[in-house]
């Protein structure tokens, strides 16, 4: 079996250009700007508005990402759809690249399913990948999806399909259940990714593989830092220092506030661009969040051209 993704990975944000088509050639650059900064790819995450982007745009997407010379072994794409077809011709077409994980939502227009339906739909995109190399990483976000992912679902998964159900991504935002799922899983080979570096010192501390956060879009060398010196005596002192970067960014909606932050040190405006239904940053917004920025002394380097 081919070594897990491990370490500090972003949902990268999307570029769209003025008629909201995802500008591939930002895109392709944030990505390998991201990777020298040691930083992997969870692209089609949250952050990168996934859930407004079609199949097929994911999907040349990630070509143009391979074609570009991108390692595919520091991907872990989203492919959770809220169509199973759409899940499993998603899912097939990243392990056909060679990606190292599937990041994987529930299907989350339905709410209050049972745990059974859950099963029947992950088991599901398994048996028609039909691939040994498929590697998925379940997406607990409870508060955005309304569709938990819980530990008893967890637990089934693991002994129906122990090659093929890797680990997870807690964005719950609740220590508890990433403690409870780091405690009840990672001795058995569960990678657990705690969803915001927020918890990155803690999760590390307890068996956790790294993060996949938000923040890894603008923050990366920080946050690659403490993951890289986690057993030092400055870790707690890093910590620190991302939370107070993190907090920033959230006081204002993030994805239009990360967008706003990567347009201004990259000197392209065009990266403010967000799809509806999300709303970029008003004047008033973007100019505090600068200013709170640098005044915290943050800045991106090389991401300028």
């Amino acid at each position: 079996m081919a070594q897990r993704i491990t370490g500090v990975l972003s949902p990268v944000v999307t570029p769209f250009k003025a008629d909201l088509s995802p500008d591939t050639e930002r895109f392709v650059r944030q990505c390998k700007w991201l990777v020298a900064n040691q930083v992997g790819l969870a692209v089609f995450g949250t952050n990168s508005e996934a859930n407004s982007l079609a199949v097929d745009e994911r999907m040349q997407l990630l070509d143009q990402l391979v074609e570009a010379g991108v390692d595919p072994a520091r991907m872990m794409p989203g492919t959770g759809c809220c169509a199973l077809t759409d899940s499993v011709r998603l899912t097939a077409h990243a392990v056909k690249l060679g990606c190292a994980g599937a990041l994987m939502l529930p299907p989350f227009y339905y709410k209050g399913v049972s745990d059974e339906g859950l099963f029947r739909n992950f088991a599901e995109i398994v048996e028609r990948v039909g691939d040994a190399r498929l590697q998925i990483y379940l997406y607990h976000i409870p508060q955005v999806s309304q569709v938990p992912i819980g530990l008893k679902l967890i637990e089934r998964l693991l002994k129906a399909y122990p090659k093929n159900i890797a680990g997870t991504k807690d964005s719950s935002g609740d220590w508890n259940n990433t403690k409870a799922t780091l405690d009840a899983f990672a001795g058995e080979g569960f990678d657990v990714f705690p969803g915001s570096e927020t918890f990155l010192l803690a999760g590390l501390r307890n068996g956790a593989k790294g993060c996949i956060s938000a923040t890894a879009n603008v923050n990366p060398a920080a946050i690659h830092k403490l993951y890289a010196e986690w057993t030092s005596d400055s870790a707690e002192r890093q910590q620190a220092g991302l939370d107070r970067i993190r907090n920033l960014f959230q006081k204002f909606p993030m994805i239009p506030a990360m967008k706003r932050a990567i347009a201004h040190w990259s000197g392209h405006v065009a990266w403010a661009t967000v799809r509806p239904p999300l709303v970029e940053l008003d004047a008033k917004q973007a100019a505090a969040l600068i200013a709170d920025l640098e005044q915290a002394g943050f800045s991106m380097p090389g991401l300028k051209g």
